[in-house]
């Protein structure tokens, strides 16, 4: 089985500017290669784990240390991985003082019998793994100046949190990040991480952590999603993807199914969906104006890097 990784660092709206742009597409192509680094020696699981981390260390993502503010100015994470072959599943949520998250889920993956921990008790379990960072990783003048006028701007509009989607839409800033992988042994795996929405409420949990909607993997496929994380739920875009290949329909149509339903069902602007069969097939569908994304298979010279919907992948 030819060895590939798969990467994503979100769906939404075109809002960098020329040199974030360049750090964008640069961080991609970074996760790539890292991920496929870590196939080369290790499993599907260690691949997505190193990708994901890959992306959450870039700042101009919402995924570690670039995610963003909740509507009391503090950052909150979401991170969730499954390993295809055996069920597992690891999962972190509404966690502070993680800038890796996806690396607190694998340790839950690995070391508990649980499925997801959340809040305090997550943060306790960095603490121990020496996973917690202080506030000030997070944060910057830009994203401090950003979150000062958005809240300036809910504020004057009703409430807040009825207003979370639209702020999210019109600040382009979906930019959950993810991996799927296929490893020599056949084995799938997925993994999914974010920073939220811009002014969420405190404990508000997305879809990146749950098995179904964030992320699912089996046998058969593995899907990573991102979006609008209470239509990725309520949609179970994951996992109806994945019912989609066990009735027969191959990578392409799934996943076009799956978005082209959410389209129908919630709207332009809500969801991306990346997916791997057990073949090495690759596919990832939108519905936003761009979606970061980036594929290598161990006999590829160069990542494959796509940003817009004109851009061909795979």
């Amino acid at each position: 089985m030819m060895p590939i990784i798969a990467v994503h660092a979100g769906a939404g709206r075109a809002r960098f500017d020329e040199d974030e742009l360049i750090q964008y597409r640069t961080g991609i192509r970074d996760a790539v290669l890292n991920g496929l680094k870590a196939l080369r020696t290790g499993n599907s699981i260690d691949a997505v784990v190193e990708a994901v981390s890959t992306l959450e260390a870039n700042p101009v993502n919402d995924a570690g240390v670039g995610s963003v503010f909740n509507i009391a100015g503090e950052v909150e994470v979401d991170a969730g991985l499954m390993a295809g072959s055996t069920m597992k599943i690891g999962a972190v949520a509404s966690v502070r003082h993680v800038a890796n998250p996806i690396r607190l889920a694998k340790y839950v993956m690995d070391n508990t019998d649980h499925v997801l921990i959340v809040g305090n008790g997550a943060e306790e379990l960095a603490k121990l793994t020496g996973l917690w960072v202080p506030d000030f990783v997070f944060i910057n003048e830009k994203k401090v100046n950003r979150y000062k006028a958005m809240l300036k701007d809910a504020m004057g509009g009703g409430s807040p949190y009825r207003m979370v989607f639209n702020l999210a839409k019109e600040a382009g800033l979906m930019d959950t990040v993810g991996a799927v992988s296929l490893d020599s042994e056949g084995n799938l795996a997925a993994a999914t991480s974010t920073g939220g929405v811009w002014l969420k409420w405190r404990g508000r949990v997305g879809d990146s952590p749950i098995p179904g909607a964030g992320y699912w993997a089996d046998k058969l496929c593995a899907f990573s999603a991102t979006g609008l994380g209470e239509i990725i739920i309520r949609h179970m875009a994951s996992m109806r993807a994945a019912m989609l290949i066990k009735e027969g329909k191959d990578i392409i149509a799934s996943i076009n199914e799956v978005v082209n339903s959410a389209s129908r069902d919630f709207g332009q602007g809500t969801i991306g969906l990346l997916g791997i069969d057990a073949k090495g097939n690759i596919h990832a569908g939108f519905n936003t104006e761009m979606m970061g994304r980036g594929y290598m298979r161990l006999d590829m010279r160069e990542p494959m890097i796509a940003i817009y919907a004109s851009e061909p992948f795979p």
